[in-house]
C-alpha cells in the first residue's frame, strides 16, 4: 500500500546514506555511531548504526535540510534530539534498572525512522495514522536493506511496528471515532492505548513475548517523542516555535502575511496549554522518571507565557504570524532570564 518513493530509490542503502551525510552534515555520522557505542559499551553494532543513518538521511532528503520540502520540526535534527539528548537522559537515569542493549538500539531506530513520511495522502483503517503506517512499511524495508532478517530478528521488526504506530498523535476530542474502548485514551499518543488496540487487532498478543516487549517499548518511545514537555523550558519553547512554523508552512501561509496571525496566536497560547495539560501524558515508568520532574516545574511557566502572549495582543488580531512568533520568543526569553 505504501510503496517506495523517489527518495527511497535515491538512497537505497547505508553506503549512499553515509555518502550524502558526509557531504551535507558530516557531524551526523560520528554522532550516531557514538550513540551506538554508548548503548553497546563500545562494542558497536553496524546493522543498527547503518539502519539509523539510512533512516536519518532519507528523512533529511525528504523533509529536512537536504531536499526541497524542508520541515521546521520533523527533520534530521529532530532525530538527533531524540537519539542523543532524550534517549541519553533515559540511559542516564537507569541506575540499577539497566535498559537492555537491544531495547536501547530499537529506541535509536525509532528516533531515526518514526517520522520518515509526513506527506501521506492516504489513511488506514483504525487509529494508526497514514504517515505512521507508511513509516512502518519503509522502516521494514530499511531493516531488510541493512541485513536484518524478518525471521531471526522478528523482535526488532515487531518493536519498531508498535513504537511507530504508538507515536500516532490524536488531537481529536471525544467521541472517538474508533468507539468506546479507544475513547478511554482519546487525545494524545496512541501509545497510551496500544494494549487496548492490540486487544482488538491481535487478541492473543499478550502470549507473544515479542509483542509484549513491543507494547512496552511503544510506551517508552512515545515518551521520548513527546518529551519536550519535560526538557528545560527554553528547549520546550523552541520546539513550540518549530512546530508552529511547520504548521504554517504546510498550510501554505506565509508568516509575513495577515492570515497567519490568528492561527499562530492560538497555537502558541491556548494550543500550548491544551497540549501540555490535556493531551500529554507519560506512558512509561522510565519516561516519567526521566522527564516528569522537569514537566512539573515547567507547568507554571507555560501558563504564564500563554497568558502573557494573549495579553500582548489584548484581543487585537495580530498583524502577522511573525509578529506572534516574535512576541512569543521575547516573552520566553524574559522568562528564561
Amino acid at each position: 500500500m505504501f510503496a517506495a518513493d523517489a527518495v527511497e530509490h535515491a538512497l537505497a542503502d547505508a553506503d549512499s546514506a553515509r555518502q550524502l551525510l558526509l557531504q551535507r552534515r558530516p557531524d551526523l555520522v560520528p554522532r550516531i555511531e557514538a550513540v551506538v557505542a554508548r548503548i553497546t559499551h563500545g562494542a558497536g553494532d553496524s546493522r543498527h548504526a547503518n539502519a539509523a543513518l539510512l533512516g536519518l538521511a532519507r528523512l533529511g532528503l525528504r523533509h529536512g535540510g537536504f531536499g526541497d520540502d524542508p520541515h521546521d520540526y520533523h527533520n534530521e535534527d529532530h532525530v538527533m534530539e531524540l537519539a542523543e539528548r532524550r534517549l541519553g537522559r533515559v540511559l542516564d537515569g537507569q541506575g540499577q534498572d539497566t535498559l537492555p542493549t537491544e531495547d536501547a538500539l530499537a529506541l535509536l531506530l525509532f528516533a531515526a525512522c518514526h517520522d520518515l513520511r509526513q506527506r501521506e495522502g492516504r489513511d488506514v483503517p483504525g487509529p494508526v495514522g497514514g504517515n505512521e503506517a507508511a513509516s512502518i512499511a519503509e522502516t521494514f524495508r530499511i531493516l531488510d536493506a541493512c541485513g536484518f532478517q524478518r525471521g531471526g530478528d522478528r523482535d526488532q521488526y515487531v518493536a519498531l511496528e508498535l513504537m511507530i504506530a504508538g507515536s500516532t498523535f490524536d488531537p481529536r476530542p471525544l467521541p472517538h471515532p474508533e468507539g468506546e474502548a479507544m475513547a478511554s485514551v482519546a487525545g494524545g499518543s496512541l501509545a497510551r492505548g496500544l494494549g487496548l488496540w492490540l486487544d482488538g487487532e491481535r487478541p492473543r498478543w499478550a502470549t507473544d513475548p515479542a509483542t509484549r516487549r513491543g507494547e512496552r517499548l511503544g510506551r517508552l518511545a512515545s515518551d521520548l517523542d513527546t518529551a519536550n514537555v519535560g526538557e528545560p523550558f527554553p528547549l520546550l519553547a523552541q520546539s513550540a516555535v518549530r512546530l508552529c512554523l511547520e504548521r504554517e508552512r504546510r498550510a501554505g501561509r506565509s508568516l509575513r502575511d495577515a492570515p497567519s496571525g490568528p492561527p499562530c496566536l492560538v497555537f502558541l497560547s491556548s494550543g500550548q496549554l491544551n497540549y501540555f495539560f490535556e493531551l500529554h501524558r507519560f506512558c512509561s515508568r522510565e519516561g516519567d522518571r526521566a522527564f516528569g520532574p522537569t514537566k512539573l516545574a515547567n507547568g507554571s511557566t507555560v501558563r504564564r507565557v500563554s497568558a502573557a502572549l494573549l495579553d500582548r495582543f489584548d484581543g487585537r488580531v495580530p498583524a502577522s504570524g511573525q509578529a506572534v512568533v516574535d512576541a512569543f520568543k521575547a516573552i520566553c526569553a524574559k522568562e528564561a532570564g
